[in-house]
């Protein structure tokens, strides 16, 4: 059985959202483990096998996930019948698995050097800045309700977290703020809570 290592209010919520938009929750048996936060709190758990104590952590047998985009490929690909993601051979393929590598790749690291104030030409030069980023979002969604078309998909989920967690951090122009209260306004969301 799939095992998902989840530590409430964490990055692993998007994944346990996931999990009820893929309707796979009765499949995957979640172990909350604690985590050390940034304020200090919390431990890392010696029942999380993460090598870094992190999380969201998923196995699969003998076989392990982690990085959020990584887990939110494998589980739309495992459960595709849901069509959170775009299998191989869809015309949209391409793009699903961009925007989850641009998510971790940029989003995330751009957002986090702002909120830091973190100023570096090395960083902009090799992925971008947040603004540019932000630039992105808008190009999309000031034509599309998702990121893929009409439908929301898994990009959709993970690329609007950071916005829903922290959303007086991510200064958004209106149709990212949309798109953000669109993906919240989810049954999923409203079943996981803050969790």
């Amino acid at each position: 059985m799939l095992t998902l290592y989840h530590a409430p209010k964490s990055r692993s919520t998007a994944v346990v959202q996931l999990l009820h938009e893929l309707n796979v929750t009765d499949q995957v048996s979640i172990k909350t483990v604690t985590i050390p936060r940034p304020d200090g709190s919390g431990v890392s758990d010696p029942g999380n096998p993460h090598p870094e104590g992190k999380v969201p952590y998923l196995t699969d047998g003998e076989d392990f996930i982690r990085e959020r985009a990584a887990i939110f490929l494998y589980l739309t690909d495992r459960f595709p019948s849901a069509g959170m993601g775009r299998p191989v051979g869809d015309p949209m393929r391409g793009r699903y698995l961009s925007w989850l590598v641009w998510y971790q790749g940029v989003l995330e690291t751009t957002a986090i050097l702002a909120w830091e104030k973190i100023d570096s030409a090395a960083v902009k030069d090799s992925l971008r800045d947040y603004d540019t980023a932000l630039q992105r979002l808008d190009e999309v969604l000031s034509k599309q309700p998702y990121l893929l078309g009409a439908e929301f998909s898994a990009a959709d989920l993970l690329c609007a977290s950071p916005f829903a967690w922290f959303p007086d951090t991510m200064k958004t122009p209106p149709s990212v703020s949309e798109w953000v209260n669109r993906c919240q306004d989810r049954d999923s969301v409203r079943a996981v809570g803050a969790g």
